[in-house]
């Protein structure tokens, strides 16, 4: 048995836990530059606002509806993740997390009635950290995803499913005439591991419910989409194909990207983006204990604004796989002067870590044109560098390159709505007066 542990508008719900004047209105959550909706309320929702709607097109709804938008706030939503997993983990013997705000639970060998030990953990996560979640109890993921997409459901729209089945549901309670009930009302589309694309040629076919999808023969499935579907639809049938896994399963590519907060023409304030970038896709190389053999860097213009294009990108090889900022920084500046070209607006600038390997991975050639003092190991050096960020905040100890303001003024976020880091931050935390 597995449960699939879901918080509900996890963004939103992290607002409201310290705004709670944010309740019962539509709002929303913006992307890092303030351009499109990323989170929804299910206030929003019933607005008509569409996930990723840019937010110069919803903008009038602020004084005709009463929206509410905010900027993305991640270093909270990072903060109140972990707090809200550390919890889910209570419900089972194995953990496997699954996104910011989904976390699977393996529930082989937990004794007693699973779904009153859910709701417990539900009501321990909402009443100890204000984020409300729902939860979907299967023998498979991909019908525990289900069962959670049902439960959440079956709470924010009455009567679509049976009451009992609301915030926590358990298909494995479900008679075989009740669960067939249950997939011929639930949408093709819901199912994780059909996308959007797979959803409408179902539907073209005549395969629009669940059940439509589970009473098509395995041959017919797998001829037309592949082993991959056929794996979904046998999990649909209670066949677990998928395994819970209790490590992340390592990127194979890191890659950090940021549109700028106003257009940037100047090389200084590029190499402060890149070499930024490069440090934060750094710290996740060695989290994963990783070493990258490779580092891309691009830049470009605007699509949406008149002037003249730019957009180019280039592969740096470096001579050994290497985890530290400083060789994988001096790469990417050295990428990005040979592609960079004066009096263009440019929009968006990233890198990326290529060819990964693993930390254990030995090279024995040697960079004859270096020093040989650049050949010493600064993995130790990393590694404090790494817990006085995670500590004292990022930003604490950075590369030079990287600027002191973060771009304040040209190449940083504009996030002109986002609320204080109460969890993480001193000076930010809320204070309550008598």
């Amino acid at each position: 048995m597995l449960a699939l542990i879901d918080a509900s508008n996890f963004y939103v719900s992290c607002e409201r836990v310290f705004r709670p004047s944010l309740n019962g209105r539509p709002v929303i959550v913006l992307s890092s530059n303030d351009g499109c909706a990323i989170a929804r309320s299910n206030e929003a929702k019933a607005l008509g606002i569409k996930m990723g709607e840019p937010w110069f097109k919803i903008r009038h709804l602020e004084e005709q509806a009463g929206l509410v938008a905010l900027s993305a706030n991640f270093t909270l939503y990072g903060d109140m993740s972990d707090r809200m997993m550390s919890l889910a983990a209570g419900l089972g013997p194995t953990q496997e997390i699954y996104s910011i705000d989904e976390s699977f639970i393996g529930l082989h060998g937990v004794r007693g009635d699973l779904v009153e030990r859910a709701w417990k953990i539900r009501a321990r996560i909402n009443q100890w950290i204000g984020i409300p979640c729902g939860i979907g109890i299967a023998h498979t993921k991909t019908l525990a995803k289900l069962a959670n997409h049902i439960a959440k459901t079956a709470e924010r729209k009455p009567g679509s499913y049976p009451d009992e089945l609301a915030t926590v549901c358990d298909l494995s309670r479900l008679g075989a005439d009740q669960l067939r009930d249950v997939m011929s009302s639930t949408d093709v589309g819901e199912v994780w591991g059909i996308g959007r694309q797979i959803s409408t040629q179902l539907k073209e076919r005549g395969v629009t419910s669940v059940q439509d999808f589970v009473d098509l023969p395995s041959s017919v499935v797998r001829s037309t989409w592949g082993v991959v579907l056929e794996r979904t639809w046998r999990e649909l049938r209670g066949e677990p194909c998928i395994e819970l896994s209790d490590v992340p399963t390592p990127k194979k590519q890191i890659a950090c990207t940021r549109s700028f907060g106003q257009p940037v023409t100047g090389l200084t304030e590029l190499r402060e983006a890149i070499s930024e970038f490069t440090s934060r896709a750094a710290e996740k190389l060695r989290k994963q204990r990783h070493l990258a053999g490779q580092v891309l860097v691009f830049a470009r213009t605007s699509p949406f604004r008149d002037g003249p294009r730019f957009s180019k990108s280039v592969v740096v090889p470096l001579i050994r796989p290497s985890a530290d900022t400083t060789e994988l920084a001096n790469a990417a500046v050295k990428g990005l002067r040979s592609i960079y070209e004066p009096g263009f607006q440019l929009a968006k600038a990233g890198m990326m870590l290529l060819d990964l390997v693993p930390d254990n991975f030995v090279q024995a050639a040697l960079d004859w044109a270096a020093p040989l003092n650049d050949q010493r190991d600064r993995s130790k050096l990393m590694r404090a560098m790494d817990e006085v960020n995670d500590r004292f905040g990022k930003r604490t100890v950075l590369l030079g390159s990287s600027g002191l303001t973060q771009g304040a003024n040209t190449w940083g976020m504009r996030q002109l709505r986002r609320t204080p880091c109460y969890t993480t931050r001193w000076n930010e935390v809320p204070t309550v007066r008598a």
